[in-house]
């Protein structure tokens, strides 16, 4: 039985969650080792693979104004993983500031456990804010985007 891009974030979230300092899990198609112990000091989150198309790391979030946007919904990252903000280093982003974006708009890639999720915007409006870089690690829950709604 294969493992649905649910099951592994819901592995994720309970490892997450969890006080274990090193775990194994293994099937005949699947294999997940964790030592926290290994981690970076004072880093209690898995550690991410290395990124496709790291940005410096020195740089602040791109477009990312002190203030929100008012009115401006947020597309949260729906599982913990790893944002990218294009399909490989050859390609554009899938979104920019200005965009216009519908509901089933692919906006970023999450990847977890070295499965690629296209994450949609959700909503129809305009990107006015991109809070992540690539690269980086993300939480279930942690806002992505701004967008302004359609119409404003």
């Amino acid at each position: 039985m294969a493992l649905t891009d649910e099951d592994v974030s819901e592995i994720l979230r309970i490892i997450d969650e969890s006080a274990v300092e090193e775990l194994t899990i293994e099937t005949p198609s699947f294999s997940l080792h964790v030592n926290r112990s290994a981690a970076a000091p004072g880093r209690d989150r898995l550690a991410a693979p290395a990124p496709i198309d790291p940005e410096p790391a020195a740089a602040p979030p791109p477009h990312s104004p002190a203030t929100p946007a008012p009115g401006a919904a947020e597309i949260e990252a729906p599982m913990l993983g790893t944002f990218y903000r294009t399909e490989s280093p050859a390609h554009p982003p899938f979104v920019e500031v200005g965009d216009a974006v519908a509901p089933d708009t692919v906006v970023c890639l999450i990847e977890v456990m070295k499965l690629m999720n296209h994450i949609q915007a959700g909503v129809a409006g305009t990107i006015v804010e991109i809070l992540a870089r690539s690269g980086e690690l993300v939480e279930f829950g942690q806002p992505l985007f701004r967008v302004a709604p359609a119409g404003e």
